[in-house]
């Protein structure tokens, strides 16, 4: 799933490639992913992209003030086209789910870009608003994940009594961190997925806080100015322990294990985070001591 960084190092290429170009025509392709009706879609033909921002793991373009909102989900992504063909995509059961065409420059081909979603359980999503506060999940998202200093994530974490990787992942309270990056924090923090985060202490709180702070703007300093295209493989290439599992862990040599969920999985290094003891791999799993 595209989290902050990556969501972020996407805004920053299309405030590159895209604004200040007329979006010419919008494409369908899956209706499952348009949450919206009013503002249409065809609302945005013959505006100007006027600006490109992030809310959490929200992309967010403006387009002279209509917002297009895309949440990318867990396997959407979007790819940059400098070759989009003029017909209109036939809707079907393939990844494709919108596309945006772009006002060629002066002797260039058609731009534009694709938002694409892999698998069968389609949940990227598309919003039309006039203000992104309109989409539901802009509007409870708790603080951004990189504007927090110490006190105010221990403030956040006090009267939380869930496990730290939930509370991390929790968009209501910290927003832009998902699966892979909690896994990331947590392993660089040597904190348990499974502690109470209300059983912090004042040493793994600071721990805690640096680790947000170095792994997210860590990602986010490789990512930048990559082309769209490359930013998945730059994310796999700078992990820990996330989807390494029987690998050995790079800071102490233990072996990678997972803890395995009904729809995901997380990765940790027992030596590192849970004092050599594997944590137990069953959905109501707790912190073996």
């Amino acid at each position: 799933m595209p989290e902050l960084p990556e969501v972020e190092a996407l805004a920053a290429f299309l405030r590159e490639n895209a604004v200040g170009r007329v979006v010419t025509r919008v494409d369908l392709a899956a209706v499952q992913a348009i949450k919206t009706f009013d503002p249409p879609l065809s609302a945005l033909a013959g505006l100007e992209l006027t600006g490109v921002s992030r809310h959490g793991k929200f992309l967010d373009l403006d387009v002279s003030g209509l917002h297009l909102v895309v949440h990318l989900a867990r396997a959407g992504w979007l790819h940059w086209r400098k070759d989009l063909p003029t017909a209109p995509p036939k809707p079907g059961k393939g990844p494709l789910a919108l596309r945006v065409h772009l006002e060629p420059r002066e002797g260039e081909l058609p731009e534009g870009f694709d938002l694409t979603e892999q698998g069968t359980r389609k949940r990227l999503a598309v919003y039309v608003v006039r203000s992104p506060a309109e989409v539901p999940g802009i509007a409870r998202l708790g603080p951004d994940a990189l504007t927090l200093d110490t006190e105010q994530l221990g403030v956040l974490l006090a009267g939380r009594h869930t496990q730290l990787k939930g509370t991390l992942t929790d968009q209501t309270v910290l927003a832009g961190i998902g699966n892979a990056y909690s896994d990331e924090i947590l392993h660089a923090a040597k904190l348990s997925p499974f502690k109470m985060a209300d059983k912090v202490t004042d040493d793994e709180l600071l721990r805690l806080h640096a680790a947000v702070r170095e792994t997210l703007t860590g990602a986010l300093d490789r990512q930048l100015g990559q082309r769209a295209a490359t930013l998945k493989g730059e994310k796999r290439a700078g992990l820990q322990v996330h989807a390494r599992t029987g690998l050995p862990c790079p800071v102490c040599g233990d072996t990678v294990r997972e803890v395995s969920f009904a729809d995901t999985s997380l990765q940790y290094c027992p030596t590192c985070q849970t004092g050599g003891k594997p944590l137990a791999d069953r959905r109501m799993s707790k912190l073996l001591r």
